[in-house]
């Protein structure tokens, strides 16, 4: 895709958009015919062919339209009129309130091109698909070309990796796969095996890794910018390839969306690489904790006693509450080895957050409310939403156990999003901006180009627009 500021005499293929309120003002320049199917409501397409071009009229909806829905407009026509568009010089009509809006239409368009497994063969991604557009000039086309790409790779693997299914993403295929990102993006890429894990004392983390079948690969990348004085951004992200649920098993009739529990590490997998190829003035420290849970003679147990590498000692009620073990390990890690003004970190952790929001936003938990205020803010800004929860002290209690510092579940049947990220909090080693994100019912749900379950990307647009912004 190229978007250029230059009109040609003639298009053979035209993107026209209109609000309502835009189309009932102007509807009367075109043939009556359209009127008779086109209103310019939101998501509504009408193809009309001439002998010269194909004009494919948009609707936007009502005026008010907010950015994201803009792009969420563009997804669905990427996604739906694939067979029929073609890549060649293209011009884009329409009134938009300010160049961001327009720039959402382009990211739009690409992001819908994802289906699975990926490839470029979408007519947006073939060189020939040029977009003209007149009413910025060429400067800012190139940022917004830049950025919509960058955006689209990153959103792209996040949702590509979600949905493998489990036997092509072993922590063996992933790891490779990340030691060649970090290559290619000059990033810091640092693993360690069970055996250095053990040295080090991640036993929250190799708790959980001990019945796998695959090595320990406890993983870090950092992005470093040139600019100096950089702030610098410390993200952790679940990264459970599948969740058996281990010796708490999990229902069987279900299981096959447990490849979907990696959900935090591919969100932040993929604004990582937005950061990357946007060089963004910003330091970025990212821990991905790989590891199934599985059930071998080896797993760890209910009732098992382990101490974490923050020296707390956790007892073992459940082996399916294995995300905030190796969540609890990575934070404290992070917290120790590294200075960072902000500590975030995402999971698909909990059914409570699921039972409690569906898939209308995640559950957010903060102890500074600056971030708080932040992250409600961009979540609301992207379409990402989040919303809100307690962490009060009056959650800890039950966490606490008889033969340990802390139980890994509470045993009562409420509130266990809280629980978890009261847990998680007792492991962030008084860092006083650290936000836990459970994103477990918006990760991986229905979409617009799957017939059953998959990964909606959620997170990529969230945490892209904080870093981008942070500086």
């Amino acid at each position: 895709m190229k978007l250029i500021n230059k009109k040609n005499k003639s298009y053979s293929q035209v993107f026209q958009l209109f609000t309502e309120e835009e189309w009932t003002k102007t509807s009367k320049n075109f043939n009556k015919n359209i009127s008779t199917f086109f209103t310019g409501k939101k998501n509504e397409v009408f193809v009309n062919t001439t002998e010269e071009s194909i004009i494919y009229f948009i609707g936007l909806g009502k005026e008010s339209i907010q950015n994201f829905e803009v792009q969420q407009v563009a997804v669905k026509f990427s996604q739906t009129q694939k067979k029929s568009l073609k890549a060649v010089s293209t011009l884009v009509l329409g009134n938009f309130v300010d160049q961001k809006q327009f720039e959402e239409f382009i990211k739009g368009l690409l992001i819908g091109t994802y289906n699975y497994p990926f490839d470029k063969n979408h007519p947006f991604w073939n060189p020939a698909f040029e977009i003209h557009f007149e009413n910025l000039s060429q400067k800012k086309l190139d940022v917004i070309t830049q950025k919509a790409i960058a955006l689209a790779n990153g959103q792209t693997a996040c949702q590509e990796w979600l949905n493998k299914p489990a036997n092509l993403k072993n922590p063996d295929i992933l790891s490779l796969y990340l030691k060649n990102l970090a290559k290619k993006h000059q990033l810091k890429y640092t693993v360690f095996n069970r055996k250095k894990c053990e040295e080090l004392g991640l036993g929250a983390y190799l708790s959980v890794n001990q019945g796998s079948a695959y090595d320990a690969a406890f993983t870090i990348l950092e992005y470093k910018t040139t600019v100096k004085n950089a702030k610098t951004i410390g993200l952790v992200g679940k990264c459970v390839v599948f969740d058996t649920g281990g010796i708490s098993l999990k229902n069987h009739e279900n299981m096959h969306y447990m490849k979907s529990d990696m959900g935090g590490a591919t969100a932040v997998l993929g604004a990582l690489i937005y950061a990357s190829e946007m060089q963004l003035p910003i330091n970025l420290v990212v821990i991905l904790p790989i590891t199934d849970n599985s059930i071998s003679e080896k797993a760890f147990l209910p009732s098992d006693v382990i101490t974490a590498y923050n020296g707390k000692t956790i007892e073992v009620l459940n082996t399916d509450a294995e995300g905030r073990m190796i969540l609890a390990d990575s934070l404290s890690y992070l917290s120790k080895n590294y200075k960072t003004d902000l500590l975030i970190d995402l999971a698909t952790l909990t059914g409570s957050s699921v039972r409690m929001f569906g898939d209308t936003c995640g559950a957010l938990f903060s102890n500074n409310e600056e971030l708080k205020n932040t992250l409600i803010k961009t979540g609301d800004r992207t379409n990402q939403r989040l919303w809100n929860l307690p962490l009060w002290d009056i959650w800890k209690d039950d966490i606490q156990s008889d033969v340990a510092d802390l139980k890994n579940i509470s045993m009562k049947p409420i509130g266990d999003c809280i629980v978890a990220a009261k847990f998680l909090e007792q492991f962030i080693e008084g860092h006083s901006k650290w936000a836990h994100l459970d994103i477990a019912g918006v990760a991986f749900g229905s979409v617009g180009y799957a017939k059953e379950k998959a990964s909606t990307g959620f997170g990529v647009q969230l945490l892209a627009d904080l870093i981008e912004n942070y500086h």
